[in-house]
């Protein structure tokens, strides 16, 4: 898949702040995405050991959602953990899976914030703007914003608010379950970011593009081949 050149990631946390505030206007809200046409979605997740970090990129036909190619890659963790900066800290690793991945895909799903971020910019925003694919995020917890708890049925979803702007989706994925959080990453408008996770969920509250690709990572940080058997 092609990464396109990165900025210099050796940035203090103060200059990575400024630099994500150079970057959001960058990201485009749209087109529609239509599910028809997609015949691979890919995920990315990050496993974490001490100071390396493991990156793993699965593909997946789509709609069957088949495991159709699997990709690792391991990087020492060289940015500190810093709340609203995690990108620079992951997007290393990531970037190095997603650029050996050899199925075209028509979307990635990150375990990670896109829009739903204070300055507008989680990973799945920043390393979306240097993919050619459209980005999502789509993640386990609400990084800011307000929201009301959506219906107890899959499906059911409301908007994430942050400082008067829509920012995200909260949607129920599974029958009476934890809500995920969905966001624009790039170039995908919210709806079909909203559309695509739903199709990616099965029986289980995580889209098996996340599901998939965190088994992956969690062999490759154990140092077993990514691609093992997947379940």
């Amino acid at each position: 898949m092609l990464v396109r050149e990165l900025h210099s990631l050796d940035l203090s946390p103060a200059e990575a702040r400024r630099l994500q505030d150079e970057l959001a206007p960058r990201v485009e809200v749209g087109p529609a995405l239509n599910l028809e046409t997609v015949r691979h979605v890919a995920g990315a997740d990050v496993s974490t050991q001490g100071d390396r970090a493991y990156a793993t990129v699965v593909v997946l036909s789509f709609p069957e959602l088949s495991v159709v190619e699997v990709q690792g890659f391991e990087a020492p963790l060289e940015f500190p953990y810093m709340p609203g900066l995690l990108s620079f800290r992951e997007i290393p690793p990531v970037a190095g899976a997603l650029r050996k991945v050899k199925t075209p895909v028509d979307a990635v799903i990150f375990d990670a914030h896109g829009l739903a971020h204070p300055r507008r910019m989680g990973l799945a925003a920043h390393l979306g703007l240097f993919l050619d694919v459209p980005g999502v995020g789509c993640a386990k917890s609400r990084l800011v914003g307000d929201f009301e708890e959506p219906g107890r049925e899959k499906g059911s979803a409301t908007d994430l608010v942050h400082r008067g702007e829509v920012v995200g989706k909260v949607v129920r994925t599974r029958d009476g379950v934890s809500p995920v959080f969905v966001s624009v990453g790039n170039g995908i408008d919210l709806d079909s970011a909203v559309e695509l996770v739903l199709a990616c969920c099965t029986k289980y509250r995580l889209p098996e593009t996340t599901r998939q690709a965190h088994d992956a990572a969690n062999r490759l940080r154990r140092g077993e081949e990514p691609g093992g058997t997947l379940f």
